[in-house]
């Protein structure tokens, strides 16, 4: 890679507007310079305004990663300028340009100090500060959750929270699993010290030694709320629940489970509206709907021997 070329990646992105917010979570529009490095080089394609790097490309802005087998970034004129202004020879592509599209493909690995994501194919749209994620072993991992999807994960930078599209699933750190259709977590970030009383409002934080590797101490990311939608499944040790749809809290431990719902434990069945499940306890408790009853299934354990009369002791042989 040439350092003209790379100078030009520089002064493309250093156009972007500036903003003082520090960037929490993986958010790739708070403005600032971008460093692209790769291993086979940097196109700049001036009629397609996009700049391009293949090979172990590596894309940074300020606390956030991008690596990708390749890295596209498209660009355009800053300000209403038309594209087609003539400039100098030798100016950038910057020439008061904004990057507005990051796309990344091939192993795509995302990190923040809280926050880790990995896919096939990533597009970060910078307007709307949402990173949607496609492809095999869909998976954002957090300070003490896991999310994994079938078809996609979008990320909402501004909004700290992300949707995961097709047999979602958020595990937590000690196991408790909640699968659904779709799931849309809520994310938080864990109090540092010094941090603000609005920032405190996490009940717990996780020692670093738990957190993503590198993560700094009291930079933590944990999932706040959970909401579930379509054939909700949650297992506990001895139970499993199933309804429409439902909200889980992580942090309390308990999932509230709406429509058709229904308890598994065994053999034994439980069905009603609803149902309040304490994951951490592993007890489901079915809750009966006004102007509605509750109806169950108990069966009998099977196999167990039946007591019947015990043989009377035989008296002893005479000596």
């Amino acid at each position: 890679m040439s350092a003209t070329t790379r100078r030009t990646i520089l002064g493309l992105a250093a156009t972007l507007l500036s903003c003082a917010a520090i960037a929490q979570g993986i958010d790739l529009s708070q403005g600032g310079p971008i460093e692209v490095t790769s291993v086979d080089g940097i196109e700049w394609r001036q009629q397609d305004q996009v700049v391009i790097a293949r090979g172990e490309a590596r894309a940074t802005r300020g606390g956030v990663t991008v690596e990708a087998d390749r890295l596209l970034a498209r660009y355009r004129p800053r300000g209403g300028e038309a594209a087609s202004a003539p400039r100098p020879p030798s100016e950038s592509p910057a020439g008061g340009g904004e990057i507005w599209r990051l796309e990344a493909e091939g192993n795509v690995v995302v990190t923040s100090a809280t926050d880790r994501a990995e896919g096939d194919r990533a597009v970060y749209d910078m307007d709307q500060a949402v990173m949607v994620m496609t492809g095999g072993n869909l998976r954002l991992v957090s300070t003490d959750n896991t999310l994994t999807a079938r078809d996609s994960i979008e990320y909402w930078a501004q909004r700290r929270m992300a949707v995961a599209r097709g047999n979602a699933v958020v595990v937590t750190n000690d196991g408790r699993r909640v699968r659904a259709d779709t799931l849309v977590a809520y994310f938080v970030e864990n109090a540092a010290p010094g941090a603000t009383a609005g920032a405190a409002r996490t009940p717990r934080a996780q020692p670093a030694a738990t957190g993503l590797p590198g993560q700094p101490p009291g930079e933590q990311s944990s999932i706040e709320r959970v909401e579930a939608y379509g054939n909700v499944d949650i297992r506990t040790a001895e139970e499993v629940v199933r309804g429409d749809r439902g909200v889980y809290n992580p942090n309390s431990g308990l999932a509230r489970l709406l429509g058709n719902v229904r308890i598994t434990r065994g053999d034994n069945t439980l069905t009603g509206q609803e149902a309040i499940v304490n994951m951490k306890t592993g007890v489901a408790r079915l809750v009966s709907a006004p102007g509605a009853r509750v109806q169950g299934l108990v069966v009998p354990q099977q196999g167990q021997p039946t007591p019947g009369p015990q043989p009377s002791p035989q008296p002893e042989a005479p000596r």
